[in-house]
């Protein structure tokens, strides 16, 4: 079990975010937020993917507008993300913004950072503190060499927070992000060691769905079980609902998440390999897929893992060249052709 490191509890429109709750998977809507109608369904369908939170860029007047619309139509909590000016954070905040998105480091003025805070806290709404690597005012190319900007983006870090405390507002998350693995791993640490505030993780900027699963996989997996992170977000270019995905896959990975009820185990192969198992298991989980059970089925391809495997599952498969052995709780129950392979697995599910 992972230990998380103990934080603060901020409440956002009845999501908990802190160490006392589970990590919250967050994501953000990618059309306009004029379109009311496509906001709304992707915002539905983030949900279902298992968001908690989810955030929409409200850069203009009309935008914040529409926001006050889409918050009336669903029910999840909505964040707005806020750069450069304090007008849309105050619209959005009494649009029906559950938590704010801010980088202060955006907004030149410091009275309009205070009114923002002033309206969040007359509002109970939660802020997100954001330091991105790539806006920080100091940053020089020699700290690329001396390795600076950690220290850099914690010192920014620090200030804002005095900042907000100073104002007597507590309802804060800390996010702190770079597009580089090692230097979001290490700024993530540093500021779960100085700071008892929710951790929001995320390696920004991470590229194609494709690209960017291993590389937020390995940053926020590392962070993860070391205790550290409250919220997540993957950041890839596209379809929201994947990046949400693959924010499951690693909080499911690290049993920080329900893992689904079916679960399929597959067999990487080799040699010993008489039969097309990738093809099989595609066409198992394909077959299995609008099952409504807890059930573990192994698709093995050897004699080495095959018995291992189909003694810890539910119903397995030890195939061989053109057959199968199939077994249910760890008994061997029938050998089967392998086009039969298939219909057996679904009458025993049935």
């Amino acid at each position: 079990m992972i230990k998380r490191k103990k934080t603060r509890t901020v409440d956002v429109a009845g999501v908990k975010i802190g160490s006392s709750a589970a990590v919250v998977i967050q994501s953000m809507t990618k059309v306009p937020t004029t379109d009311v109608a496509r906001c709304v369904r992707q915002i539905e369908q983030l949900a279902q993917a298992g968001c908690g939170l989810v955030r929409l860029a409200v850069p203009t007047r009309v935008d914040t507008a529409a926001f006050a619309k889409i918050v009336q139509k669903v029910e999840i909590p909505l964040v707005a993300d806020i750069h450069f000016s304090a007008e849309r954070a105050i619209e959005a905040i009494e649009a029906g913004a559950a938590k704010i998105r801010l980088n202060p480091g955006n907004i030149k003025n410091r009275g309009d950072i205070l009114r923002i805070i002033d309206a969040a806290k007359m509002h109970k709404v939660a802020i997100r503190i954001g330091v991105n690597e790539a806006s920080i005012r100091d940053l020089r190319k020699a700290d690329v060499v001396s390795g600076r900007r950690v220290a850099l983006m914690l010192k920014e870090m620090k200030g804002y927070v005095r900042l907000f405390e100073k104002r007597g507002f507590h309802q804060i998350v800390l996010s702190a992000k770079s597009s580089d693995a090692v230097r979001t791993i290490e700024i993530n640490r540093r500021i779960s060691e100085t700071f008892d505030y929710p951790v929001h993780l995320g390696l920004t900027h991470a590229g194609l769905p494709e690209d960017a699963c291993v590389p937020s996989a390995v940053t926020l997996g590392a962070l993860l079980a070391e205790g550290i992170g409250d919220t997540i977000r993957v950041s890839a270019a596209g379809d929201p609902v994947i990046e949400t995905r693959i924010a499951r896959q690693i909080l499911i990975s690290l049993g920080l998440y329900p893992a689904p009820k079916l679960q399929l185990i597959v067999c990487p192969t080799c040699a010993r390999t008489e039969i097309d198992i990738a093809g099989l298991a595609r066409k198992v989980k394909k077959a299995v897929s609008g099952i409504d059970k807890s059930v573990r089925i192994a698709v093995m391809g050897c004699i080495v893992n095959g018995p291992g495997e189909a003694a810890d599952a539910d119903l397995a498969v030890c195939a061989a060249k053109n057959k199968a052995f199939i077994y249910s709780k760890g008994k061997k129950i029938a050998t089967v052709a392998e086009s039969e392979i298939v219909p057996m697995l679904m009458k025993l599910l049935k």
